[in-house]
C-alpha cells in the first residue's frame, strides 16, 4: 500500500463536473452519499473523542512553542506516551487532562515548581 502525501500548497481540487454534482445534491444527500461510501465510515463517538482529545494535547504542547521531545523533558511526561497521545492512539485520562490545562494556563508555574523536585 502506497502512502499519499498531500502538497498543502497544491491541494486537489474538484473537476468542474465533480463540483455542479455536488452542488446540486442537498446537505442530506450529501450526508446519505458520505454514509454510504464504504472506504470512509463515519467516526464513532469514540473516535470523535480520541481525535478532539488528540488536538487538545497537540494544540497545548503548539501553545508552549516545545518540540514533542522537549515538552515531554520540560513537563516530565513520557515521550512514547505524548506521542499516543497526539495521534490519538490513547485517549488522555482525566489526570493528565488535568495536568495539561495547567500547564496551558501557568506553564511557567508547572516549570518552577517541576525545577525544584526530584526526578
Amino acid at each position: 500500500m502506497a502512502r499519499l502525501k498531500l502538497d498543502p500548497n497544491a491541494l486537489p481540487a474538484l473537476s468542474a463536473a465533480e463540483a455542479a454534482r455536488l452542488d446540486a445534491m442537498s446537505e442530506s444527500e450529501i450526508t446519505a452519499a458520505a454514509h454510504a461510501d464504504a472506504d470512509n465510515p463515519p467516526l464513532s463517538d469514540d473516535e470523535l473523542e480520541r481525535v478532539a482529545l488528540a488536538r487538545k494535547v497537540r494544540d497545548v504542547r503548539a501553545h508552549t512553542g516545545l518540540s514533542q521531545a522537549r515538552f515531554a523533558a520540560e513537563y516530565r511526561i513520557n515521550v512514547a506516551r505524548l506521542r499516543d497521545l497526539e495521534q490519538g492512539r490513547t485517549k488522555a485520562d482525566s489526570a493528565m487532562l488535568a495536568y495539561l490545562t495547567v500547564i496551558e494556563k501557568a506553564p511557567e508555574v508547572v516549570r518552577r515548581a517541576l525545577s525544584g523536585a526530584k526526578r
